[in-house]
């Protein structure tokens, strides 16, 4: 069984965006209608869609339904009112740039179209350059597990952090998707899942994704990682990423750097998998990649059960970042980056 779309649109101009509620997996599979830039907007927020990838997806899409019902056809009404969707969009979340470099190609498609065409062509360009960036991203799925499967051999443990997969994306993952690629190719191998804390999406997400897909896997709790490692069970460590700077060093979930040191220590080799979209190549170093934090609530509270003392101080940072100098290599949709440096990263990426 594959897993179910992750988001889709639905209809022509005056369509809707439906997404998978992500926030009730794994025990309710259930789909979210968004017919306004604010449910767009908050299905962001509140991780409802999340991933780099699928936020990606699910601003340009936002975009549309932010400016299907606008008629105004005065100069300059339409380029005004999409500069205030595509601002609100940008405050949803601040680390995956995905979400950025989406809105800023939404905005290009109609630029210096703004004063001579009619509001309805110019939301049907829109969702044209959507839809685009949705194709694009399930083909940038299956490049990446082309060319990362080859790193997964026969009998491996393979650790993950978080989730890459399927529901990160348009269609398939990353990190996930060089693991499915292997699966298809006759390979068997065991994934260990790290739970990922506080939201558990290694859990919630990525242990559900594997065992649709038949995949063996085994789930961990984060501070279990270095047991595992040390008890051999662990050859390969394959996570995502929400922004790479130029030098290399990836921004992914929190806990990410924690894998990443471990590995090393281990001598497992740790790799990222991500799209040439994920690349910030205006940030020298990881130092410069904005850190989201997050509600206190989602550490006191899990899941809406208290779990700590009231009052307590809580620091909640959503990501880390891990230095090129501890990551093998990233896998992406133009093939293997290693070793990871600025001149690798620029060859490979530089153009996009």
């Amino acid at each position: 069984m594959h897993t179910p779309r992750t988001i889709e649109w639905v209809g022509g101009t005056d369509g809707f965006v439906r997404l998978i509620d992500q926030t009730l997996l794994p025990t309710r599979l259930e789909y979210r209608d968004c017919r306004t830039v604010e449910e767009v907007w908050e299905a962001i927020k509140v991780l409802r869609v999340r991933g780099a990838p699928a936020i990606g997806v699910a601003a340009a899409m936002g975009t549309v339904v932010g400016m299907q019902k606008f008629r105004d056809h005065s100069r300059g009404a339409y380029r005004t009112r999409l500069k205030e969707v595509t601002d609100l969009l940008r405050t949803s979340r601040p680390t995956a740039v995905n979400l950025f470099w989406a809105l800023d190609r939404m905005e290009r498609r109609v630029a210096g179209l703004t004063e001579d065409r009619s509001p309805e062509e110019l939301t049907q360009k829109l969702l044209d350059e959507a839809l685009a960036i949705e194709a694009e991203d399930r083909a940038m799925c299956r490049a990446i597990g082309a060319a990362g499967a080859a790193l997964i051999g026969d009998g491996q443990g393979v650790l993950t952090h978080c989730n890459a997969g399927g529901l990160a994306t348009a269609d398939y993952g990353t990190a996930l998707a060089v693991l499915f690629t292997a699966a298809e190719q006759g390979r068997r191998f065991r994934v260990y899942a790290d739970e990922t804390r506080p939201l558990l999406q290694g859990a919630r997400l990525t242990a559900w994704e594997l065992k649709q897909r038949g995949i063996d896997v085994t789930l961990i709790c984060d501070s279990m990682a270095a047991q595992v490692m040390k008890e051999g069970r662990v050859q390969l460590v394959v996570v995502g990423a929400d922004r790479i700077a130029a030098n290399g060093d990836t921004a992914n979930k929190i806990g990410t750097y924690g894998v990443a040191l471990l590995a090393a220590a281990h001598g497992i080799p740790f790799y990222v998998a991500a799209p040439s979209s994920t690349f910030d190549l205006s940030l020298p170093t990881g130092d410069a990649i904005p850190i989201e934090q997050r509600d206190p609530r989602e550490v006191t509270h899990g899941f809406g059960r208290p779990t700590a003392p009231e009052g307590v101080a809580v620091y909640n940072p959503a990501f880390d970042v891990t230095p090129a100098r501890l990551i093998a290599g990233i896998v992406t949709e133009k093939g293997l980056i290693a070793p990871v440096s600025e001149e690798t990263i620029r060859a490979a990426v530089g153009g996009r």
